[in-house]
């Protein structure tokens, strides 16, 4: 094939691996991509497709563009997963996740095993956790959600909602942590059901089992759990905006440090409890080094943001200067940031939490055995006592980030 277009030989290499593509002068594929990271057992490649990016990985089993053309570009792909239409860049999906028509998916998100979304889903910086499954006509960028035990017992978020993530004072520092990462690796934990037509304002904090009523938009924390949250429609009232002020300065700080505690728990468990399962799957190594990079990318993300905030409060033109009473908080605001910059940089380690962790990777490696087996058969077969021990060493992670932020700015009244 001497002289013939660069995505045409791709094609051609791809068809000899044996990958099915019914109408291969549909489809392209980037010249940068590596054919060796293509599974040749049990890819469907249907017509319409764009696959792009040297970093691309597509594991057995996957289908892409079933529903309509798929757009791939520099993601990586677990096992069994299916991309069923829409446009997907530099994201992680795990084993059998699924997306449908109209997807619109991008950086620093990661689909764990059996996550789904319908039609028209759009997502960015996100974190589902195991059979979270989200409905239709959703917008539900900068958050983690877990919860639920298998797919008939999922957390869910019903059609059209909404994780309102940007601010009239044009900032995103408004991560939500729906459920919380040392319970949730451990799959044994109620779901959280989010009703459809409604939204949520972050930052926010949901704890497991609520269920959020049909058309609620969420405005304020719910830590507690087993709840029916409804909220009352809006009664017209007017109050004073002043751009560029935080009055709730504390509690957006206080939810970003904890989503930034979050993160690094669940970036330790990929590293000492999921590596080893990575490792039995075919390209598991680098699906596992691409989903801790969507951690770090969503570790800057929220840094980046917070820095925004401190910038604004910080800011000459900022309305709060003129409030004597406020320079403290404002320079408390700061100076946390800095504090988390420096956490996620040094790293944070404490003689307690080493020591829960050595505790538990020992009895997990007596009951789990050579992690050669199904990730998800393998925790929930966790004795309920080893299962405790992992909750505590995670939540040791969090606990440490939070002490650390807290002590240095005891002026914010953080973690409320």
């Amino acid at each position: 094939m001497d002289g013939a277009p660069k995505s045409t030989e791709q094609i051609r290499l791809l068809l000899h691996k044996a990958v099915d593509i019914p109408n291969p002068l549909t489809v392209h594929i980037g010249e940068e991509v590596q054919i060796d990271r293509i599974s040749g057992r049990g890819v469907r490649i249907y017509p319409g497709c764009r696959i792009t990016g040297a970093k691309t990985v597509i594991s057995a089993g996957c289908q892409l563009g079933a529903e309509a053309p798929a757009t791939v570009d520099d993601c990586l792909l677990g096992p069994q997963v299916e991309l069923r239409g829409g446009f997907f860049s530099n994201a992680v999906f795990l084993e059998k996740a699924r997306m449908g028509i109209g997807a619109q998916v991008r950086e620093g998100t990661i689909l764990e095993e059996e996550a789904s979304g319908a039609q028209c889903v759009g997502l960015k910086q996100t974190i589902l956790f195991p059979f979270v499954t989200l409905g239709s006509l959703i917008n539900f960028c900068d958050c983690l959600m877990a919860g639920g035990t298998s797919r008939r017992n999922h957390s869910e978020v019903g059609s059209s909602y909404v994780h309102f993530n940007y601010t009239p004072n044009q900032d995103k520092a408004t991560a939500s942590l729906i459920g919380d990462v040392p319970r949730g690796v451990m799959l044994n934990q109620p779901p959280i059901f989010l009703g459809g037509q409604g939204g949520m304002v972050g930052p926010l904090r949901i704890g497991y089992g609520n269920v959020v009523a049909a058309g609620t938009i969420l405005r304020r924390d719910c830590p507690e759990e087993n709840r029916l949250i409804t909220a009352p429609a809006s009664v017209g009232k007017t109050t004073e905006f002043i751009p560029g002020s935080y009055p709730d300065s504390g509690r957006v700080l206080g939810n970003n440090c904890l989503y930034l505690a979050n993160l690094a728990a669940l970036e330790a468990w990929y590293l000492h409890v999921r590596e080893s399962y990575f490792a039995a799957q075919e390209f598991g190594a680098l699906v596992s080094a691409g989903a801790r990079e969507q951690l770090t990318r969503a570790r800057q993300e929220r840094l980046t943001r917070l820095r925004d905030v401190a910038e604004t409060l910080l800011s000459p033109s900022s309305p709060e200067r003129g409030q004597p009473a406020r320079q403290e908080e404002r320079q408390a605001f700061a100076a946390a940031v800095r504090r988390l910059e420096g956490l996620a940089a040094e790293g944070l380690r404490s003689e307690a939490t080493d020591r829960a962790a050595e505790e538990f990777l020992r009895a997990f490696h007596r009951a789990a055995g050579s992690g050669r087996g199904s990730y998800i058969e393998a925790i929930q077969g966790l004795p309920p006592a080893v299962s405790a021990q992992g909750v505590t060493w995670l939540h040791g992670i969090v606990a440490d980030w939070c002490a650390q932020v807290s002590g240095a700015v005891p002026a914010l009244n953080l973690f409320r």
